[in-house]
């Protein structure tokens, strides 16, 4: 039999409520909407960490971050880990990342060194867009060296750190950009942007691949902050008309100017989703490249992000705990040969769950030790509870409460369909006291279930 396909588009800090295709009054995704009008998407899929490292490696190898002892960030990934690449080399899939994959940290290295292949054919990684000399500034280089001055979104403070510690000067010129909740248009063009590299390489590579079968990682930085935006995709908004989110009135009395006010959520807003729309765009041009190329209807096509963000909710920006919806809750589409097309499965599901259900629809068997499992069809149910993990911390996400244990033995509960906005902690009230018990319940359940000892090789 001929093996599908699998081209993943994996985004950065996309919540899950930001699609057209899942109701939002404003955001505008049409390429995006259009790829779960021809496939499947899943409502109310749970990642497995609120950070960037942690979540893409549990969902890379099908594994959970306390299992993978990957729960906070900086954790160098083990270079012989199975992942997804690993998994399906042995079936015939050559397999490149193109853009962002966040195995390694980005500080504290020369971004210029060969990067662990981590099973992939074809690394072309570039994390961050344009701080590091890395591919996506060589890319840049090739194509127009003048620009070069003007694509880096400001030096993260870890990497300032430690080039002052090691007196290093790598000679990049980082504009004035302030990591502030508001958009920067990107100037050198909307063909020159981190995501515009990501989509020309992703698109050569498929058309170098078409005959297959690929696995291929399209790995886009967008949406994370700092918001900069070409400047055709913010004049598409008009940030008078957003709709801002309801704050309970001890929260709402702290706003001010300076601190999440009106006109701080619409500007944030502005910069967040112009972003997403301008990576909404590169979106298009892969699924048309993949009808140009003839293949389309023999590649599964997924789309996810690693987790969400605040946007201003809980007077907070970016992401990590208590990992309430807007965190946790990130989009996960997909359209594949001989899936059911537009339709919606509200059940939870597991970012973790990807892993074993790519080698499912591949017709690949499914190693044991993985923890996922399968992503239902629409209609069928999802998951009980869906868990997220950090380091100190463990929430568990049910069909009503959010559920969170922290290492020094305090505890919350949510009622997130009485309390969408989840600040209301109601571990203490005694009128929920069976509730929180069942929780405590479905929390041990749900890390007896996914225990994974290592196999026996004689009963004695």
């Amino acid at each position: 039999m001929k093996r599908p396909n699998i081209l993943l588009i994996y985004s950065d800090q996309h919540r899950g409520d930001c699609l057209g295709s899942a109701g939002h009054p404003d955001v505008q995704t049409p390429h995006l909407d259009r790829l779960a009008a021809g496939g499947t998407r899943y409502d109310r899929c749970i990642c497995q960490n609120p950070v960037c490292m942690p979540s893409r490696v549990s969902m890379l190898s099908g594994l959970y971050p306390s299992t993978l002892r990957i729960t906070h960030m900086g954790v160098p990934v083990p270079q012989d880990l199975p992942t997804l690449p690993k998994m399906l080399g042995n079936y015939g899939y050559h397999s490149a990342n193109i853009g962002k994959l966040h195995f390694l940290p980005h500080a504290n290295r020369d971004h210029r060194e060969v990067h662990p292949a981590y099973g992939f054919d074809h690394a072309e990684i570039s994390d961050e867009p344009g701080c590091y000399e890395d591919n996506y500034r060589a890319w840049v280089r090739a194509r127009v060296p003048e620009a070069l001055d003007h694509i880096s979104p400001g030096l993260p403070p870890q990497t300032e750190a430690w080039q002052k510690a090691m007196r290093i000067k790598d000679g990049i010129v980082h504009p004035e950009v302030r990591h502030e909740p508001k958009p920067v248009v990107f100037k050198p063009g909307t063909d020159l942007t981190h995501s515009a590299f990501v989509a020309e390489q992703t698109i050569e590579y498929l058309r170098a691949h078409r005959d297959g079968p690929f696995f291929c990682i399209a790995g886009f930085y967008s949406p994370h902050s700092p918001w900069v935006v070409s400047q055709p995709f913010l004049d598409r908004y008009d940030p008078a008309a957003f709709a801002l989110p309801k704050f309970p009135p001890g929260v709402d009395a702290r706003r001010g100017p300076g601190l999440c006010d009106d006109a701080e959520l619409r500007s944030a807003r502005h910069g967040y989703y112009g972003m997403i729309t301008e990576l909404d765009h590169h979106v298009g041009r892969l699924l048309d490249e993949l009808d140009t190329l003839g293949v389309a209807d023999e590649t599964i096509v997924v789309y996810t992000s690693d987790h969400g963000e605040f946007l201003g909710e809980h007077l907070a920006y970016g992401k990590g705990y208590p990992a309430p919806d807007c965190i946790s809750r990130v989009p996960m589409i997909v359209r594949r040969p001989g899936g059911a097309a537009g339709a919606t499965c509200t059940g939870l599901v597991e970012s973790v769950d990807l892993a074993p259900s790519l080698l499912n629809w591949a017709a690949i068997p499914v190693p044991p030790h993985l923890q996922g499992s399968p992503l239902p069809a629409a209609g069928a149910p999802g998951k009980p509870a869906a868990l997220t993990e950090h380091h100190g911390w463990k929430a568990l996400r049910t069909g009503r409460y959010r559920y969170i244990a922290r290492a020094d033995g305090g505890e919350t509960l949510i009622d997130v369909q009485a309390d969408p906005g989840e600040y209301n902690d109601l571990s203490a009230d005694p009128g929920r006291a069976a509730d929180l018990s069942e929780c405590r319940r479905a929390m041990v359940n749900k890390l007896v279930e996914i225990e994974r000892p290592i196999p026996r090789v004689w009963p004695y």
